[in-house]
């Protein structure tokens, strides 16, 4: 039997303010074939995973906090106990809102890594407007910030 423990998985941080662990996929001892899938914290007061696409179609599980979820031309308020459909090649983020930390399980298929994980740690994520679709209005900013060296 072969088991990921969040409680071991280190992950991996992100200069966006979130930390993601693979449990299905990636560093985790858990490989599947047709699906990937982890856990992600975004810290308080705008942690996020930063507008980006990918091939794979997508679900966001959101087991505890309050954020900002940018779909495409939409923007919605989603909390703990709701999970949001993201299609393949559609522009996406998610934004800590709350005052604590969000906590949420993604999962995608099919598996393998995605661009974005490297190019925001290469600080080569396209920018919303600027190499990507503009974010819906009022959305707040993507963060684009370059890794500390």
């Amino acid at each position: 039997m072969v088991i990921a423990d969040l409680g071991v998985i280190e992950g991996r941080r992100y200069p966006a303010g979130r930390r993601t662990q693979n449990l299905v996929g990636g560093a985790s001892p858990i490989q599947a074939r047709h699906f990937a899938m982890g856990h992600v914290t975004l810290e308080p007061h705008g942690g996020q995973v930063p507008w980006h696409n990918q091939e794979q179609e997508e679900v966001y599980f959101v087991l505890e906090g309050r954020a900002e979820m940018c779909l495409g031309e939409e923007r919605q308020i989603v909390t703990g106990g709701q999970a949001v459909y993201i299609p393949p090649r559609v522009f996406h983020q998610i934004t800590n809102i709350g005052d604590t930390v969000m906590r949420m399980l993604y999962c995608y298929a099919p598996g393998g890594d995605v661009a974005h994980w490297r190019q925001e740690l290469e600080g080569t994520l396209p920018r919303a407007g600027a190499g990507a679709p503009p974010l819906p209005p009022g959305a707040r900013a993507q963060h684009t910030e370059p890794p500390e060296h």
